[in-house]
């Protein structure tokens, strides 16, 4: 892209110009507006839960069973 940019700049043409999408962007993100209703039902407003508290009402809310985090691997 950088190269492509140069060689427009030294003769005529159009430039790229390369932008990441915002974090939150329901339109490109399809997975944001299911997700959003879980962390509203999930999450507590004004107060902090505990890991396990987030993980309960995670699987309580999904309807699935919580199992063992795994192990990570050193190399």
């Amino acid at each position: 892209m950088r190269a492509h940019n140069r060689r427009v700049r030294r003769r005529s043409g159009c430039r790229l110009l390369v932008c990441s999408p915002p974090s939150k962007s329901p339109r490109l993100n399809v997975v944001e507006p299911k997700w959003v209703h879980g962390k509203r039902a999930i999450a507590e407003p004004g107060g902090k839960q505990t890991v396990s508290q987030t993980q309960r009402r995670i699987c309580d809310y999904y309807g699935c069973e919580l199992l063992e985090p795994l192990a990570q691997q050193l190399a």
